[in-house]
């Protein structure tokens, strides 16, 4: 009796070990930790021209991809207040910056599909948007340079509770204004050219 007490706590215990091993690899595998980076923004670093390893804020600036606030018509209308979707929650393809003096803002990326040519998007940077807002007088309005950025979308497995993440490739970033620019430079981090796949360092440095 004693060694079939035994025998049964036994694989009690060794299936109770495994039941716990099994729930605790399902909870790993269906929960996607707030932590867990996905699809990375652009991060973008402004630094003064004269002074290169400065960081240097950009006054009251406004940033958004060009076209979100352009109607069916072709009519573009310039935000004139404050979004709820700040820097610090940018999270979808129409937030936007308004207004701030900062010297970094994070830019989201439209995810394409992979091995298709690159995407090309166009972000609106306006500086001292409050002369445009606050000032009547012509002569003294903001000042808008536009930027184009190219790359690929190359998917990356994370999980099957978090999915698929989007590392973006082959990063070009251009000022394509003409005249009056205030961005005098843009240059893109070594380690970017490869691949942004996180947001923990700098991709791009703008010098102004």
């Amino acid at each position: 009796m004693k060694k079939i007490f035994q025998k049964k706590y036994g694989l009690t215990l060794l299936l109770s070990l495994v039941a716990i091993s099994t729930l605790q690899n399902c909870e790993r595998d269906d929960i996607c930790a707030a932590t867990t980076q996905t699809t990375p923004r652009l991060i973008i670093e402004f630094y003064d021209a004269t002074d290169t390893d400065e960081l240097l804020n950009v006054s009251r600036i406004t940033v958004y991809r060009d076209g979100v606030f352009t109607d069916e018509n072709g009519v573009t209308t310039e935000p004139t207040e404050a979004s709820d979707k700040i820097i610090t929650t940018y999270n979808d393809k129409d937030s936007y910056v308004f207004n701030v003096t900062s010297n970094k803002i994070a830019l989201p990326l439209l995810v394409g599909a992979e091995g298709q040519p690159p995407i090309t998007v166009r972000y609106v940077l306006e500086k001292d948007t409050n002369l445009r807002i606050e000032d009547d007088d012509p002569l003294t309005n903001s000042n808008i340079d536009i930027i184009e950025i190219t790359y690929n979308t190359e998917f990356v497995y994370v999980s099957r509770a978090c999915g698929y993440s989007s590392n973006f490739n082959n990063l070009g970033v251009q000022r394509i204004t003409d005249s009056d620019q205030w961005i005098t430079n843009i240059e893109i981090e070594e380690t970017t050219q490869e691949s942004i796949k996180d947001e923990n360092t700098t991709h791009v440095r703008i010098y102004h």
